[in-house]
């Protein structure tokens, strides 16, 4: 389905709703793109407020789906518990599970809701069961490297086989795509929210029953508190999704606070570095740091793009994030110069090539997005160009993602 299907029936109702029922996703998805063309049209008025209608009440879904978050969160608490279920090292467990605690059942959650066609559902099935096998296998070695990479990129492929269940039919759509990247967004700040109201009940809860001479901490913490955080990103989920209007309106407001905030901040940051004495090329553990700022900037332009650009926005969001995605830019040269620098004087390393690679990728893909931006503040783009060029990255990540994981054991005989 596309645009111009839309637009060649948009005076036919009956079409429409035909067009509507085949597939309910991708027809919001496009009608949206293509409404704001369709100027004093009463029948595609009428679709908007169909289409895009947000109830002021909570609304707590269907009773089904209520009974699968349920059940979901107290599996997810049972996973995460095994180590003291089976009596094995925790350790390991979660350093080479964690992901799994939580990314099978949003998958699962997506499946059913989206309707997957049992070919997908057999993929995502198979995705998980060869990470779960592969990752399990690997050598039991502490100073393997290759073994710390695979265990912290292997979220990362559980979280692109979640993206899949979460596009479904729509999985070369740029505009799903980032849909799915406001969700993680949505998810992290409703994660949030509860994670606060959570951790205020438990210490109002602690500090009452230790007023009547009971301490129950360590239950509290070893069962509540376990149960709960394995809960959270299911819950967090199932609000987002039964109740959109919860967080559209706060998802903006932050990206348009924190975008300004962080571009200052980088900034003052880069000027600092200059007389702190820390050399990125020579002190490895600042680069290291260097390159987690790098990645939690990107991360910030990424998600502000999306909500910036959710409802068309004011132009002041595209010059912020424009002036942000420059200072990115720099700091991603020197991240990678530091990195080259490095492979010269001692040679390649599992963690060196990761990083490289890493970097390279961001940086073409901050170069496409500035660029994009550039032309999108000089009215010589539409704003659909600067979203797809994020999204159009996100195999490439995962390409690259699937490499390390899997790939670089081997390469590198488990080193």
């Amino acid at each position: 389905m596309n645009r111009s299907e839309i637009l060649t029936k948009i005076d036919n109702p009956k079409e429409l709703e035909k067009l509507y029922q085949d597939n309910k996703t991708a027809f919001k998805t496009e009608f949206n793109l293509l409404y704001p063309e369709l100027t004093d049209n009463k029948l595609a008025d009428y679709w908007n407020e169909r289409l895009n209608y947000e109830s002021s009440e909570i609304s707590w879904g269907s009773k089904n789906e209520l009974i699968f978050v349920i059940i979901a969160s107290l599996l997810a608490g049972v996973i995460a518990k095994l180590p003291e279920l089976l009596n094995i090292n925790s350790e390991s467990f979660y350093q080479r599970n964690i992901g799994f605690i939580i990314f099978p059942i949003l998958t699962t959650y997506f499946i059913w809701r989206n309707s997957l066609s049992p070919k997908k559902i057999v993929f995502a099935g198979v995705a998980f069961l060869i990470a779960l096998i592969f990752i399990n296998l690997l050598p039991a070695d502490n100073k393997s490297d290759t073994l710390i990479l695979s265990c912290i990129h292997l979220p990362l492929f559980l979280w692109a086989v979640l993206g899949f269940s979460y596009v479904g039919d729509n999985i070369r759509s740029y505009h799903k795509r980032l849909d799915f990247l406001r969700y993680n967004g949505d998810l992290v700040i409703m994660t949030t929210l509860i994670l606060i109201a959570g951790g205020i009940l438990t210490a109002i809860t602690i500090g009452l029953f230790e007023l009547i001479g009971f301490k129950i901490e360590k239950f509290y913490t070893d069962y509540i508190v376990v149960f709960g955080l394995a809960a959270l990103p299911i819950v967090a989920t199932y609000i987002t999704q039964t109740n959109p209007q919860l967080v559209n309106r706060v998802s903006p407001v932050i990206a348009k606070i924190f975008s300004p905030l962080v571009l200052i901040t980088l900034v003052v940051y880069l000027v600092a570095i200059l007389f702190s004495g820390k050399d990125p090329y020579k002190d490895r553990d600042f680069l290291m740091v260097f390159n987690f700022l790098l990645i939690g900037v990107m991360a910030i332009i990424l998600f502000s793009v999306a909500e910036t650009f959710k409802k068309n926005e004011n132009r002041t969001g595209s010059f912020i994030l424009f002036a942000l995605s420059i200072v990115t830019v720099i700091v991603n040269g020197i991240a990678l110069s530091a990195i080259l620098f490095r492979i010269s004087e001692w040679g390649i390393t599992p963690n060196r090539l990761a990083v490289l690679g890493g970097n390279i990728l961001m940086l073409t893909n901050l170069l496409i997005v500035t660029f994009k931006l550039f032309k999108n503040v000089s009215k010589k783009a539409d704003i659909s160009e600067v979203e797809n060029s994020i999204s159009m990255f996100l195999p490439i990540y995962i390409l690259w993602t699937i490499i390390v994981t899997f790939i670089f054991p081997l390469i590198f005989h488990f080193k």
